[in-house]
Formats: structure tokens, C-alpha cells, sequence
């Protein structure tokens, strides 16, 4: 008989401490793993909570923290907040430097962070003075342009700054540059221009793509020349247009509105941020010369002591703005929360005959003018309705035609004859507040 039948076990009951370390040792290996990651969970260290602190109040300030051993932290952080899903291209820089890069929306008028903007035909006419506007509020601006519109001459006093590049490619051929905003300007505006290299549609295409690729903002400009020859008048952005597929006008009109027609698809299928403006006609210092618009020609023929040239009858009307309440119109656009389209025009009217006067008045009331025949599918009336743009924008013209046309004269004397030097560089340009 076994006596020590029910008896315990002396060996585990007398010591269970030394008996689970000598002989349950994987049990405490799991069990100190788990008091440890219990504790590391709900005491964060001290340099996370530093991290996270300065991470926050960065944001809070439009600015994030680029120290190299805390960028990817950085990143993760934001990603974690209710921060809008749009990439930003950030310029690393230290906290302390006062030249640092931020992105996001701008509120007009704030310099206090800044953007990397690209500008395609940047050095053309509006393109140009859109950079002035862009380089003086802070940003840091890529131009992108081939020269066949625009001129070096036009950005040249950007040369030296740092935030200023300027790159020879036309955007027929695709780019990958990193940014926050695209204004995409590249197009030949004028009919000499854009009948002899029409770039609307693969232009806006690359760009788009770029815009995707970077999650960049995109801001089209397109041109009251989608509503043809209108049927309705004043022109409102529900108007579908009046135009002519196959005229000699519709490499530009329809390309145009291909490039609307794209730019919304991108937006809905692929969420980019899209900005849309139809440009009427604007005027001022650095357009080309002969390019065929009514303004630039009636000025350089005055100047030259030519007639004035007016297509048939004279009784067609069009609308002028000056550049620089263009420019203010595309900056809001860009910033504000409206897809659009937004027509950006002057509802000013005149006829062309009104139109040579009031330019024989500035230059040359001696001027002559003439009457040729006039050219096929031109618009016989064009003039902006701007409610929209008033209402959503809070944006309207400020520069009438008889203040606008005499800084536009002084810019075209001084390229056509030499004189008044001092205002080259300027090129007379009046920034609407």
C-alpha cells in the first residue's frame, strides 16, 4: 500500500515561486512580454510626446518641422490628423529660418507661408506678370516656357533671385517638376500665333498629368473664345457657345474647350483640384507687338505713324482688361474653393471704331483709319457677364481703358523706339488692391 497516496507534492507546494522559474520558464518569458507592452502603451516616452507637441503647434502655424530625423515621423503624424488629402511640396527647411516653405491654401494678401508654384508660358504676356505678383507675395515660382510668345526680357529681373527658375521646355513634351499649384498659361493666344502651332489640347494633357502625379492644384486658362460667335449676350458661363469645328478660329476655340472638357474630367474621375477661367481680352505692357490682337495693333500702327486697320464695318464689339486685374482674378481663383468656370473680362464695351479713337487720343489724333474686309468666324459682339466672379470671388475690374492704354503705350514706345528706359523694367504694371 502506497502511503503517500493524496498526499501534495512537497516539491511544488512548499516553493510554487522557485517552482514556476525552474520549471514554467516560457510561461514567465510571455508574461514579462506582456507587462512590458502593457506599460510601453500607456506611457508614452518623453521625446514622442515633445515630438508630437511640436508636430502640433507647427501645424497650427501653416509650418511642419523638417529636422532629417523627424521628417517621416512628421509625415505619419499628419497623415493620422484631419488634414486635407492633398500633397503638399514642402521645402525643407529649419524652424528658425525665416525663409522656410509651406503649403496648403493661401488667404490673399498673407505672406506668411509660401507655395511652389509652376507657371507654364510664364514669360509670356499675362504669364510674366503673374510671376511679379507670385515672386513679390513669396512663393517660390518655376516658369516654364519655350519662347515661341514669350521673351527672357520679361523675367530677366528675376534673374538673381533664389525662388526664381526658369526652364526652356514646351509642354507639348511631358515634365515632372514637384509643386503646389499649376497655373497653365502655355497656349498662343492671338490667331497668327496659334494657327501656325495650336498646343491647347497635349499641352493641358501633360500638365494635368503633372498636377495628378504631384497633387497639385491646376488652374486652366481658357477664353471667351469657347462661346464662338455668341447667341446670347452678355455672355454668361452656362452658355454653351456658338462655334464653328471646323473654321479657321477652331484650332483655338475648340481646343480651348477640349482643354475645359479634360480638365473637369480629371477632376471627377480623379478628384484633382481644378480651377477654370475664361480670359476675354486683355491688354498692357509686353505683349507682342504684331500679333494680330486689336489693341497691340492699334497702338504699334499709331506709334508707327500707320493707319489704323479695322475689320469690317467697325461695329463689333469686345470688352479689355487690364493685365493686372487679370492677374488679380486668376490669384483669387486659384485660392478660393470655386471650380468654376469664372469669366475674367472688363464689361466695358466698345466697338472697334470707339476703340480707334480712343487710341488716336493717346497717341495720335492725326491717325488715319482704314477699313479692310473682315476676317471669317469673327465674333460680332463679346462682353462678359462677371456676377459670378463678383458673388464667389469677390473680384471685378478696377483699371478703365483710358488709365490702362497709356502705360501700355509707354511700353511699346520704349520697344519699338528706345525711349523711356526706366519703365522696362516695370512694364508698367498697376496692381489692383
Amino acid at each position: 500500500m502506497n502511503v503517500n497516496v493524496g498526499r501534495p507534492n512537497k516539491r511544488v507546494t512548499s516553493n510554487p515561486i522557485r517552482y514556476v522559474i525552474g520549471e514554467q520558464r516560457l510561461v514567465c518569458l510571455f508574461l514579462g512580454i506582456g507587462i512590458a507592452s502593457l506599460i510601453f502603451a500607456l506611457i508614452p516616452s518623453k521625446s514622442s510626446l515633445s515630438l508630437s507637441g511640436r508636430i502640433s503647434s507647427n501645424n497650427n502655424d501653416g509650418w511642419i518641422s523638417s529636422d532629417s530625423s523627424s521628417s517621416s515621423l512628421s509625415e505619419h503624424h499628419l497623415q493620422q490628423q484631419s488634414v486635407p488629402s492633398r500633397r503638399i511640396a514642402y521645402e525643407l527647411q529649419d524652424e528658425s529660418d525665416q525663409r522656410g516653405n509651406s503649403g496648403a491654401k493661401l488667404p490673399m494678401g498673407l505672406k506668411s507661408r509660401r507655395l511652389r508654384v509652376l507657371v507654364t508660358g510664364g514669360a509670356g504676356f499675362v504669364g510674366s506678370h503673374l510671376v511679379d505678383r507670385l515672386m513679390a507675395r513669396g512663393d517660390s515660382v518655376i516658369v516654364v516656357d519655350n519662347f515661341f510668345t514669350g521673351r527672357k526680357d520679361n523675367v530677366v529681373h528675376h534673374f538673381k533671385n533664389p525662388r526664381f527658375e526658369l526652364i526652356r521646355h514646351d509642354v507639348v513634351e511631358p515634365i515632372l517638376l514637384e509643386v503646389d499649384q499649376i497655373y497653365h498659361l502655355a497656349c498662343p493666344a492671338s490667331p497668327v500665333h496659334y494657327k501656325y502651332n495650336p498646343t491647347n489640347v497635349m499641352g493641358t494633357l501633360n500638365m494635368l498629368g503633372l498636377a495628378k502625379r504631384v497633387n497639385a492644384r491646376f488652374l486652366i486658362t481658357s477664353t471667351s473664345e469657347v462661346y464662338g460667335d455668341p447667341l446670347q449676350h452678355p455672355q454668361v458661363e452656362t452658355y454653351w457657345g456658338n462655334v464653328n469645328p471646323i473654321g479657321v478660329r477652331s484650332c483655338y476655340d475648340e481646343g480651348k474647350r477640349v482643354a475645359e472638357t479634360l480638365s473637369m474630367d480629371y477632376h471627377r474621375g480623379l478628384n484633382l483640384e481644378v480651377r477654370i477661367a475664361r480670359i476675354f481680352n486683355t491688354y498692357g505692357p509686353r505683349m507682342c507687338l504684331d500679333d494680330g490682337r486689336v489693341v497691340s495693333n492699334f497702338v504699334a500702327q499709331a506709334l508707327r505713324k500707320e493707319p489704323l486697320t479695322v475689320y469690317g464695318d467697325g461695329k463689333q464689339t469686345r470688352s479689355f482688361q487690364y493685365v493686372s486685374d487679370l492677374v488679380e482674378g486668376l490669384m483669387r481663383l486659384m485660392e478660393g474653393d470655386h471650380v468654376g468656370p469664372f469669366n475674367l473680362g472688363n464689361p466695358g464695351e466698345f466697338t472697334m471704331l470707339e476703340l480707334a479713337k480712343v487710341v488716336q487720343e493717346t497717341i495720335d489724333p492725326n491717325a488715319k483709319i482704314e477699313f479692310r474686309p473682315n476676317t471669317e468666324d469673327d465674333p460680332h459682339k463679346r462682353k462678359p457677364d462677371i456676377s459670378k466672379a463678383k458673388n464667389l470671388l469677390g473680384w471685378e475690374p478696377k483699371v478703365s481703358l483710358r488709365e490702362g492704354l497709356p502705360l501700355m503705350v509707354s511700353d511699346f514706345r520704349q520697344r519699338l523706339f528706345g525711349d523711356d528706359k526706366s519703365s522696362s523694367n516695370s512694364g508698367g504694371s498697376i496692381f489692383a488692391a
